[in-house]
């Protein structure tokens, strides 16, 4: 499940006429970065879900084998939008990417499907050290244990990358939620993991992010 749903305020006036996940960084669309990295993997269904310039979407994914979940009105929310998205996926257990980051190292979706341990993971979810979280302003989001099982706290940044079982997202009956209601649930029962990115990771939810996120390709590539 890749997120392109949202209306991508942060990047102010660079979104008024072009949907977020189209904002190109290093002259390819942001959601191109996304799909490589789905492509570069074992994974054989992918939902992209729209809302904002959804036909602008729509369009740059014509070729591509990619099933959408249109999100007319309210913006349900990265909860609420998997929620939406559970029929056309169809699975238990989905991988969960954002559509505005750029990445550099090893394939983060493979990363965690080569950790995904469900006997005993309700949630694994891909973490970056804070000086690797370029263009992120918060001071992070979790703290992992020696065991690698996480809570609350201002340690690693996560980064948008994840999987999940779905049935902690159906559980939850609203419509529009965050998917931190989910994780709650999970790491109550100390079921929640972390993996740390080898690598680094930009935030481009902001105008910023995209001359950072291209500065660090440039050094990935030296």
């Amino acid at each position: 499940m890749i997120f392109a749903a949202g209306r991508g305020t942060r990047m102010g006036s660079l979104t008024k006429d072009c949907p977020k996940p189209l904002i190109k960084v290093s002259g390819r669309p942001l959601i191109d970065y996304a799909l490589d990295l789905v492509q570069s993997s074992p994974i054989e269904k992918t939902v992209v879900n729209v809302h904002y310039l959804a036909d602008q979407i729509a369009d740059h994914l014509r070729d591509q084998d990619v099933l959408l979940s249109y999100e007319a009105g309210t913006v349900l929310e990265t909860g609420g939008g998997l929620k939406k998205a559970l029929t056309l996926l169809n699975s238990d257990t989905v991988v969960t990417l954002n559509s505005d980051a750029v990445w550099t190292g090893a394939n983060p979706i493979n990363a965690l499907l080569s950790a995904w341990d469900p006997a005993n993971m309700d949630a694994l979810l891909m973490l970056v050290d804070h000086p690797d979280a370029i263009g992120h302003n918060g001071a992070g989001d979790f703290l992992m244990s020696t065991d690698g099982t996480l809570q609350r706290g201002q340690g690693l940044t996560y980064t948008g990358c994840q999987i999940i079982k779905t049935q902690f997202v159906e559980a939850i009956p609203q419509d529009v939620f965050s998917l931190n209601l989910a994780w709650d649930s999970i790491l109550q029962t100390d079921r929640a993991f972390g993996l740390r990115h080898h690598g680094q990771w930009c935030d481009v939810g902001h105008p910023e992010g995209i001359t950072l996120a291209e500065a660090m390709l440039r050094n990935a590539d030296v």
